[in-house]
């Protein structure tokens, strides 16, 4: 889905004050210049764009899976490409991507980037760990466990017994895995292990969420400027027919929007909404995330907000819900780019 998000950021961006130079990663670990060429790299009846080693353009670095190790294949190509560069927007999402692994890597080149730095992206990305850091400050979580490859594989029914724990229906999901990649809805706990192994294809760490009655509300967050406070869009809903998909699954959100109504701003009482937004600022701030975020959220049928999660990365095409929130809330598109080049601009370098 990066390749679908950089889509949308080609399109929008402003050419008359940025250069861009789009950099894309193959599955073999190249990193090569790719085409700048929006309709490249949009999702199209249901066919999923990816980066190739034969796209034509420059190879610049290379991360050999093999033997492990780092070859620049041109010497001094990647830090003179680097110390062109005023920012990067790394539209990564997942692992290797959104979970500080990037992120590091731009801090080692000592270089400027859109969105959180190493240890927000990487407790963004980790539900378990995400999950205790929220709970550390106060913010309401639905009850969860989470399984282990070991655990699972030495005490597997003390496992099962901690899931029984939570009632039925639970959700299984990687622990690290983004797109709804790997996620399954248990109804009977003789499905638990098929969920887990589906779960294990995507991550060996694997949670276990109590599944939550209500409507799934999600809430955009921007880092403040020159200093202030993070801001929090209206918040939108994503209202799913359940009778062609159980949840919003990979396939939901990306291969049959037909069967997904997303609805922004989300008609909620305004105290509702007021709670939601205070929330997901104060997610935002206790992950210490920078630059942009989604926060989602449930609201039960007594009106009360649990946090599902939060994407350091969200989804950012015309269409994600990222940007259709902020649309909604007074920033159009291309000045939701901007504004998010502008904040890694603004952000120093090193230790802050």
């Amino acid at each position: 889905m990066s390749a679908a998000t950089a889509a949308g950021v080609l399109r929008a961006i402003d050419r008359s004050r940025y250069d861009v130079v789009p950099v894309g990663i193959t599955r073999g670990g190249q990193w090569v210049v790719a085409a700048d060429d929006p309709v490249r790299w949009e999702i199209a009846a249901g066919r999923l764009p990816e980066v190739t080693a034969d796209e034509g353009g420059e190879v610049v670095l290379s991360l050999t899976v093999g033997d492990r190790t780092l070859r620049v294949l041109q010497p001094g190509e990647v830090p003179t490409l680097l110390g062109e560069v005023d920012v990067v927007f790394p539209l990564l999402h997942g692992p290797f991507g959104e979970d500080g692994t990037v992120q590091g890597l731009l801090e080692l080149a000592d270089v400027r980037y859109v969105g959180a730095g190493v240890l927000a992206s990487a407790v963004g990305m980790d539900k378990h760990f995400m999950k205790l850091v929220l709970e550390g400050q106060g913010i309401p979580v639905g009850p969860y466990t989470v399984i282990r490859a070991r655990d699972w594989e030495q005490r597997r029914e003390e496992c099962t017994a901690a899931v029984a724990t939570l009632g039925l229906p639970v959700f299984v999901k990687p622990a690290r895995a983004g797109s709804s990649l790997g996620i399954t809805r248990v109804d009977d706990l003789a499905d638990l292990a098929a969920a887990v192994a589906e779960a294990q294809r995507h991550d060996p760490k694997v949670v276990v969420e109590q599944g939550i009655e209500g409507r799934e509300i999600e809430c955009a967050v921007l880092g403040g400027r020159d200093g202030g406070p993070a801001r929090a869009s209206l918040p939108g809903e994503i209202v799913v027919d359940h009778d062609a998909h159980a949840f919003y699954d990979f396939e939901a959100k990306y291969l049959d929007e037909s069967h997904v109504d997303l609805r922004c701003p989300a008609d909620l009482p305004d105290r509702v909404v007021a709670q939601i937004r205070s929330l997901a600022v104060r997610t935002f701030d206790a992950v210490g995330a920078e630059g942009l975020s989604r926060v989602d959220v449930f609201v039960t049928p007594d009106e009360r907000v649990v946090v599902n999660e939060i994407n350091t990365m969200p989804g950012f095409t015309p269409f994600s819900m990222f940007p259709r929130m902020w649309a909604a809330s007074g920033i159009a598109y291309p000045a939701l780019v901007d504004e998010l080049i502008q904040l890694a601009l603004e952000r120093p370098t090193g230790l802050r």
